[in-house]
């Protein structure tokens, strides 16, 4: 499906006086698909995107984008990419509309300026200066100029941070339209419920390293079962370890006074959960069935939840 390798990142390592924001990262973003960064604040998302687009020279490493390194014929290579990072500052005395039409002029070819301003949802503030925008609206105008060069690939740096869950959706649809072109997407996020509705594979950085990578589906069967079920006890006293020979139980664990329980089948775990609970004298407060995401993944991984961090 996917033929080549639109990024290839190899050993990077990227040193910022004593501290090392990226520590040996490997991954291969390959032609036409989304591929996602995830991970909390500080596990080396933004660095390792800033290295991508050839804005940060790295302390050691391979990257290649494109089928290039960065140092040969770097105009050529940036003309070819369209970026968004978290924050882009824009002239307070430009419009929408002029803002998009300058940044197609950098790129020797592109797209319409206005269709791209409707794409993103924007063209009710065509005409509106850039200083009136909320930051939502400014997020969606970074996408519009990382979008107007038609570029074969886009690197967005946390896109969706901001935005209302309205906005985050139009944004994730005109993601998987750019996608559905045959194009590729690279991009960071620390939402991982967005991850693995956008994404045809993730990789989990923690720490500056790759700690886990593949599709959301095969990294959610890594748990070795779909769903979780939570729940508090409202008496009574049970420990971990009379819970694990539970029908169905594939996992544990314990945080802020709750179980989170990973189980194959839920029909079959929860009558045996309570059958447990009723023998040794516990009850729930209220217990929750649910599909485990890759937040849970995350969570097995490191034992710390994201919103933690």
């Amino acid at each position: 499906m996917h033929s080549s390798v639109s990024v290839s990142v190899q050993g990077l390592v990227q040193r910022y006086g004593k501290v090392t924001a990226v520590d040996g990262l490997d991954l291969d973003v390959r032609e036409g698909e989304c591929f996602g960064l995830l991970g909390p604040n500080g596990a080396g998302k933004t660095t390792t995107i800033e290295v991508i687009v050839g804005l940060l020279t790295p302390s050691s490493g391979e990257v290649r984008v494109l089928g290039r390194p960065w140092g040969e014929d770097d105009e050529a290579l940036r003309s070819r990419i369209g970026v968004a990072l978290q924050e882009t500052r824009f002239a307070d005395r430009l419009t929408v509309r002029e803002v998009v039409a300058l940044f197609r002029s950098f790129y020797p070819k592109g797209r319409d300026p206005l269709a791209v301003v409707r794409e993103v949802g924007l063209e009710e503030k065509g005409a509106a200066w850039t200083s009136k925008l909320s930051g939502g609206q400014r997020q969606r105008l970074a996408l519009a100029c990382a979008l107007v060069g038609d570029p074969e690939l886009l690197v967005l740096d946390e896109p969706t941070t901001g935005l209302d869950p309205q906005a985050r959706l139009r944004m994730g649809e005109t993601i998987r339209s750019y996608r559905d072109r045959g194009r590729t997407v690279l991009l960071t996020t620390h939402y991982m419920e967005e991850a693995q509705r956008q994404c045809d594979r993730v990789a989990v950085i923690d720490r500056g390293k790759v700690i886990a990578l593949g599709s959301p589906t095969e990294l959610v069967r890594s748990l070795g079962g779909d769903m979780v079920v939570e729940f508090a006890l409202s008496e009574g006293e049970v420990s971990e370890s009379e819970l694990r020979g539970v029908a169905g139980v594939r996992g544990i664990r314990r945080s802020n006074g709750a179980f989170h329980i990973t189980a194959g089948e839920s029909h079959v775990t929860v009558p045996a959960l309570l059958d447990r609970l009723r023998e040794r004298g516990a009850a729930p407060a209220q217990m929750t069935i649910r599909h485990a995401t890759l937040e849970d993944v995350y969570v097995s991984l490191t034992g710390r939840n994201l919103r933690d961090e």
